[in-house]
């Protein structure tokens, strides 16, 4: 045995250094490569979004609150205690069902006193009729006598004053009697006021007064309880002045309400008032729809986020808006080949048309992944958007990779790829 030769562990040790100097030099080599010689990925430094099918709609947000449609203040014509309410919040009522009773002995007592009035009048008119049957008998009397020249002159022209006086008498207390007819109906219908009834068939939602209470009624008629039907409720939407040009009549609207589980209550417009409510210098307008309400789950005063439709898609290719923005700036050449812009730079030119709506179809420009992992530039037809997506008409498929905004790059600093807190 050669003392001079190498020891087997020491010649695998040298096999294995040179290996590892190998593969460092190859690990150096490639990277080196990729860095400064290789061509870059243009689609690296980018987030992308797949091309979808989906709904799509531009809406108008507001806050509304729910009352119903038809309701009524159910007051008292006559003035007096209220004796009893038959009624208590929540009960189902319907027309003609008596709700409460004012103690009616004030009117009783006045019908009681007109109708005795009215007999006195008429035993008068009996009276006065007696009198101008016997001033017509004299005066026919008179008459007969004057024929014959056995009277006076003066004896008939008595007679003939004292029947017309009998007979003014009559209608006077006629009159009289029409006018204490017409008391005793008053009177009759203020007792019958005494007993209220509801005008409407419907739910009792509020009692303003209570039992045993001084009703005055001399200047206005005071509010006991409110009878409202709840099968079909009224949406009152105030929305602000920038918006309610948006709005047209009988285009579609739906609400959710706090606690409902994203339910949707849906109906169409039916009336903006013209006249606006200032509340903190914000000018906003009264926007209403009716919804229909058969199981009375929607209750009054609720809160209701009211979404108008302006416009809609169904299964439609959607591309968010992110992409419009992110594609290529457009360089404008002037007539001497130089940049139009100053210092020969390029600016991106502006998106033309509102960012959200439907104001006919419009021509965009988005970035597209090809299959070599290029960017295309590809112009495309939008339809309806609104602030997150858009509907595109041509120029996509559904599949399709757009570029929507740029990557974080992670070799920046933490705080610097952190998002701000709004």
């Amino acid at each position: 045995m050669n003392p001079s030769a190498p020891s087997p562990k020491r010649r695998w040790r040298r096999v294995a250094i040179a290996l590892l100097s190998l593969a460092l030099l190859g690990a150096g080599g490639y990277f080196a490569w990729s860095k400064y010689l290789a061509k870059p990925d243009e689609a690296s430094g980018y987030q992308f979004t797949s091309i979808s099918r989906g709904d799509i709609e531009d809406v108008v947000t507001a806050t509304g609150m729910l009352q119903p449609r038809d309701y009524v203040d159910v007051g008292a014509q006559v003035s007096g205690q209220l004796k009893k309410i038959h009624v208590e919040v929540g009960s189902e009522v319907k027309a003609g069902e008596l709700l409460a009773e004012i103690d009616p002995i004030v009117l009783q007592s006045r019908v009681d006193a007109t109708r005795a009035q009215l007999r006195n009048l008429r035993a008068q008119l009996m009276q006065r009729e007696s009198d101008r049957r016997l001033a017509d008998l004299q005066l026919r009397r008179q008459r007969n006598l004057m024929a014959e020249d056995a009277t006076t002159a003066d004896a008939l022209q008595t007679a003939e004053a004292t029947q017309l006086g009998a007979q003014a008498q009559v209608e006077a207390l006629k009159a009289q009697i029409d006018q204490t007819e017409s008391n005793l109906r008053a009177d009759e219908a203020n007792l019958n006021y005494a007993r209220i009834y509801a005008p409407i068939t419907g739910t009792v939602v509020s009692i303003t007064a209570r039992q045993g209470q001084t009703l005055i009624a001399s200047q206005q008629a005071p509010v006991i309880l409110r009878v409202a039907d709840l099968s079909t409720m009224t949406v009152q939407t105030q929305v602000s002045e920038a918006d309610v040009s948006r709005l047209t009549l009988g285009m579609d609207a739906y609400f959710t309400t706090l606690g409902g589980e994203g339910r949707r209550w849906r109906g169409t417009l039916r009336k903006i008032e013209p006249t606006p409510v200032v509340q903190n210098n914000v000018v906003l307008y009264n926007a209403l729809f009716d919804v229909s309400n058969p199981e009375q789950a929607l209750m009054t005063q609720m809160t209701a986020q009211v979404f108008f439709v302006v416009a809609a898609a169904r299964d439609a290719l959607l591309v968010p808006m992110s992409a419009f923005s992110t594609a290529a700036p457009r360089v404008t050449r002037t007539a001497a080949g130089g940049n139009a812009a100053g210092g020969g730079e390029a600016r991106p030119s502006r998106p033309r048309g509102p960012a959200s709506g439907t104001a006919g179809p419009r021509h965009r420009t988005v970035r597209v992944a090809a299959a070599d992992g290029t960017l295309q530039e590809r112009r495309v037809e939008v339809g309806v958007s609104n602030r997150v997506q858009a509907q595109v008409l041509s120029g996509l498929e559904e599949g399709d990779r757009v570029v929507s905004g740029a990557a974080l790059r992670t070799d920046a600093p933490a705080a610097a790829r952190r998002t701000p807190r709004l």
